[in-house]
């Protein structure tokens, strides 16, 4: 597979994630508590992967292996949970720009880590994905004026948390099959998500009476799809570039809340979207100019 095919998952990954905000103010709107449908998700979400692992991969890992897998589902979770809580406080176009900040905080993660400056087209790109940040999240029409001190904290949180997830997701682990990859990372993560969520629902006849409208759908987009996705793409792209990629969740978080929350967009805001997907397009642009490079190079050599 070639990396711009690899970019393509992490990007269909983004843009998965990014229909959750939209999907959880639904399941707030029909009277279901935030613990209520994260937990639903990660109930779904389990299983479906535990049905695919069954199915497709029967790899045994080390027990070596497992807890680092394990313990890496913490940032999953983490994300969910405060992310979760963020929507819960705040407009959902608003909440994802505040999970939107961990574009940057990958890059500048990634070059920590990495001990290595970030590439001067990467740094162009997330200066780009923040200027369009401000315009698609409706910053420059009304300001933070009004919006919960909680829900910014929980925003920030999730962004944080966010960007470790792409980081090791690309690291950890890259040579385990990607369903058994992912379903330890998610069994970590459920039973965080558990613990702080106690899943009354399973028992108390919540998730027949209606959860399971919002559960499922959020289980399919907001774990089988980019978790899978992002566990193939990052570890060939790279945690830099799949940050980049990964600012896709902005677009689509506002398209959804357009199409389905029916919530007012400003043409600000699309002008916004445009910004971060001419962002995202730069290091793609870039890679395919090195890929002509680099075979042009190879063919002059072999002419020599």
């Amino acid at each position: 597979m070639k990396l711009l095919q690899y970019a393509l998952l992490v990007f269909l990954g983004a843009c998965s994630y990014g229909t959750l905000s939209s999907i959880m103010k639904l399941g707030i709107g029909e009277g279901f508590t935030v613990p209520e449908i994260v937990g639903g998700q990660y109930f779904f979400g389990w299983l479906m992967l535990v049905v695919m692992t069954l199915l497709f991969s029967r790899h045994k890992l080390r027990w070596k292996q497992a807890a680092v897998l394990l313990a890496c589902g913490l940032s999953v979770s983490c994300t969910s949970i405060t992310y979760g809580l963020a929507v819960g406080e705040l407009p959902a176009s608003i909440a994802v720009v505040f999970l939107f900040q961990f574009t940057w905080i990958g890059v500048l993660l990634e070059a920590v880590v990495t001990r290595t400056r970030p590439e001067p087209m990467k740094i162009i790109s997330v200066i780009i994905l923040l200027v369009g940040t401000v315009f698609a999240g409706g910053l420059a029409d009304h300001g933070l004026s009004g919006l919960s001190w909680k829900g910014a904290v929980f925003g920030m949180i999730s962004a944080i948390s966010f960007a470790v997830y792409i980081f090791v997701s690309g690291r950890v682990a890259t040579d385990v099959p990607i369903l058994t990859k992912s379903l330890s990372m998610i069994t970590g993560a459920m039973v965080v998500v558990f613990l702080m969520f106690p899943p009354a629902f399973i028992m108390d006849g919540t998730l027949v009476d209606g959860l399971w409208k919002f559960g499922l759908p959020m289980g399919l987009l907001g774990i089988i799809i980019p978790v899978i996705f992002f566990g193939i793409g990052v570890p060939k792209i790279g945690s830099g570039l799949g940050t980049i990629l990964g600012a896709a969740e902005l677009p689509a978080a506002v398209v959804m809340s357009v199409l389905v929350l029916r919530e007012e967009v400003t043409m600000l805001q699309w002008a916004g979207i445009v910004l971060i997907l001419g962002g995202i397009c730069l290091p793609q642009l870039a890679l395919v100019n090195q890929k002509k490079t680099n075979t042009r190079e190879k063919i002059e050599r072999a002419g020599a």
